[in-house]
């Protein structure tokens, strides 16, 4: 079965088509200016085929519709037809307390995707234009939502209540939802086979680390906490995010002239590393080659990993020690810097970055602790479309229902 993965933005579709089990990457691309007067469809084929399209994409069935048309023609030949295509699976950003695991699209779901979209008001909705796209667009096919919370759906109250009164979690659901579930799903999977644990008792901490930036503690294959929380905002340092912050402060800045949208802009967009660097970049590459000579940008990476740090150390105390650390993301699976100066001083722990394999251990699966190391330490590069594939072909199969 031949199935499209596809992850709807506001301005953009991030897509992959796969067979054999998800395994396959036929072709993979991106739509990209959605909406803006020019638009750009990118695709690079298996075959060795590329191209590029400049056109007006005015709204995402628009833009779905164009590639539809360039997947089976001449030029890429991907496919014989759009009959080939068995099924869609869609990440979807938020599926609040409704959804623990991915679920066949139906009329329910969709209404539900859409009523959560006041918990990911930046997220859910281009999510749901991508999937109405395609009810349309391929009528007939069978669609998959797979929810970047589902796999943190396993975290006990006592993680996941907020200490704010009881009324708001009951009222609005105010509560740690967790996100870059996919991601931290398939790198706990690879660790385990990694580092040969079997069906055994473990203790393992997944660090995604890209623009975005969250770390997940997963005790015998259940997440028991995870860094994100209400929004992908809180927890780790990231690149325009701050993390975790004074509750207080947007009323101080509020209190100062500045508007909630303001508020809310500086919050997503000018902190973080942004922020820390004093507007330098977002960007860990561009930072660790100026942290030698730029305050700031030294500032921002020691920054990063010390908060980074402090995480994996309560995340060690909170599931009674270590027995795997995993790190990805564009970050986590490119920066041996970062990971050895978020491990150092952790020696306590049982962590020890063997500065060898760290330096060589980019961007590939690999072990990057010491032989000593009663903590084996991983870079493992994620597959989150992998795992969407996946879930789309089990659910799509015919063997499941929609799952809730």
């Amino acid at each position: 079965m031949k199935i499209l993965v596809l992850n709807s933005g506001s301005s953009s579709i991030k897509f992959q088509l796969r067979e054999d089990h998800g395994g396959i990457v036929l072709s993979k691309g991106l739509i990209e200016r959605i909406g803006e007067p020019q638009g750009a469809i990118i695709i690079s084929a298996s075959n060795g085929k590329k191209i590029r399209k400049e056109l007006a994409l005015p709204q995402h069935t628009v833009a779905l519709q164009h590639l539809f048309q360039l997947l089976p023609g001449p030029e890429l030949k991907c496919l014989g037809s759009l009959q080939e295509i068995g099924a869609v699976g869609h990440r979807v950003v938020h599926g609040g307390e409704d959804y623990s695991k991915s679920v066949l699209i139906d009329d329910k779901a969709i209404a539900t995707i859409d009523r959560l979209s006041s918990l990911a008001p930046l997220h859910n909705p281009p999510n749901l234009k991508g999937i109405l796209a395609c009810r349309e667009l391929l009528p007939g096919v069978p669609q998959v939502a797979v929810f970047d919370t589902a796999f943190h759906q396993t975290m006990p109250p006592v993680a996941y209540i907020g200490p704010l009164p009881r009324e708001l979690y009951e009222k609005y659901r105010i509560r740690r939802y967790g996100f870059h579930g996919t991601s931290h799903r398939y790198v706990h999977q690879r660790a385990r086979l990694l580092a040969g644990l079997g069906d055994r008792p473990s203790r393992i901490a997944t660090a995604h680390l890209g623009n975005g930036c969250s770390i997940t503690a997963i005790r015998d294959g259940k997440v028991i906490d995870t860094s994100m929380g209400f929004t992908p905002l809180g927890g780790l340092v990231m690149g325009t995010r701050p993390g975790d912050i004074d509750a207080t402060l947007p009323c101080f800045l509020h209190s100062q002239g500045m508007d909630c949208s303001e508020i809310q802009h500086m919050l997503q967009k000018k902190s973080g590393l942004m922020g820390l660097s004093a507007g330098l970049s977002n960007d860990m590459r561009v930072l660790l080659e100026k942290s030698a000579t730029n305050e700031y940008a030294h500032l921002a990476v020691d920054v990063f990993c010390y908060r980074l740090k402090k995480y994996i150390g309560s995340y060690a105390a909170a599931l009674g020690g270590l027995d795997v650390l995993a790190f990805t993301g564009g970050i986590g699976e490119n920066a041996p810097p970062v990971r050895a100066r978020s491990c150092e001083g952790l020696e306590f722990l049982g962590i020890q970055i063997d500065p060898k394999r760290n330096a060589e251990g980019s961007g590939k699966e690999a072990l990057i602790s010491t032989d000593a190391a009663s903590v084996k330490v991983y870079v493992i590069p994620t597959d989150e479309e992998l795992v969407i594939a996946e879930e789309t072909l089990r659910l799509a199969g015919g063997n499941s229902g929609p799952a809730h």
